[in-house]
């Protein structure tokens, strides 16, 4: 199997098909709490995305976008279900986090609802758990985590 990366941005087809596909996922396991997250997660303009190919088959896409001078937020992490339990999102991962220090960012950080479960284990294993921040301070089914680039 051959896997490559390829960065773009928020208008590249193969990340804005993939989007729609991480949007139809997380309707369902979000429920009636989609549309509030929904409002978070236009993708009109991210300048840093990444698109993860399998085979030359789009598999997977992050993003970064500034959240302040020092940090990347992480944004639109998704692996589709066929390419899952490989660490696509691992590297997916890793590579927005590589783009984040090259561009002078010290952290990185990010949010996902509790329910999305093998995010929070993918998480968790590089990630500190913080208080939830910004617009998810009130809201119970988000978690929150930060990292040291």
């Amino acid at each position: 199997m051959t896997t490559t990366i390829k960065r773009t941005d928020s208008s590249d087809p193969d990340f804005v098909d993939l989007v729609k596909e991480l949007d139809f996922y997380l309707a369902l396991k979000d429920g009636e709490e989609h549309s509030y997250y929904a409002q978070f997660n236009k993708i009109a303009e991210l300048p840093y995305c990444v698109v993860l190919y399998q085979n030359e088959k789009p598999a997977g896409c992050g993003a970064i976008k500034q959240f302040d001078a020092e940090t990347a937020e992480v944004k639109r992490m998704f692996v589709k279900q066929d390419f899952r339990g490989s660490g696509l999102g691992s590297q997916i991962l890793k590579s927005v986090e590589d783009w984040a220090k090259e561009l002078g960012f010290k952290y990185t950080l990010l949010e996902t609802g509790k329910r999305q479960t093998e995010a929070v284990n993918l998480y968790k294993r590089t990630y500190e758990t913080i208080p939830n921040y910004g617009q998810y301070e009130e809201i119970e089914d988000s978690i929150c985590f930060k990292k040291s680039l």
